[in-house]
């Protein structure tokens, strides 16, 4: 059985439903999923999972959240290596520009990413929400 965290940071709730769809999504594909708050989780903490899912919205100029989130990415980033990492988040604005510079980031430290990762915009309602399950169930495979 695979064992997922699924670590985030929300402003508004959006990126948190959705982490929370995605553990739903992973723990009905069999998986043992953990799912906290950035400010609630540590590296050590998440180096220890076999898949790690990292949600964060785009802020600003299409960065991550800066004041936990990146510093947590930061840390993270010296030792993922040839990890299974996946990336998500809500928007605003913008054509998910943050996404793609934070999938290429991590690959540039050796991540291995599930996909180019998951945008919403705005809140996961609708289809969105089962875009989340979907794209959580799809994590202890790959």
């Amino acid at each position: 059985m695979a064992r997922i965290i699924v670590v985030y940071w929300s402003g508004t709730g959006n990126t948190a439903r959705m982490a929370e769809l995605i553990a739903e999504g992973a723990a009905a594909a069999g998986a043992e999923v953990t799912c906290k708050s950035v400010s609630d989780a540590s590296v050590a903490e998440a180096l220890g999972f076999d898949r790690i899912a990292l949600g964060s919205p785009a802020m600003g100029a299409e960065v991550i959240e800066e004041q936990e989130m990146e510093p947590f990415v930061e840390e993270l980033s010296k030792s993922i290596q040839d990890r299974k990492i996946g990336l998500f988040g809500s928007y605003d604005w913008g054509d998910g520009e943050w996404l793609r510079s934070w999938a290429e980031r991590l690959r540039g430290h050796g991540a291995q990413l599930a996909d180019e990762g998951l945008a919403v915009h705005l809140a996961p309602e609708g289809d969105d929400q089962e875009r989340c399950r979907a794209w959580g169930r799809q994590l202890p495979a790959f």
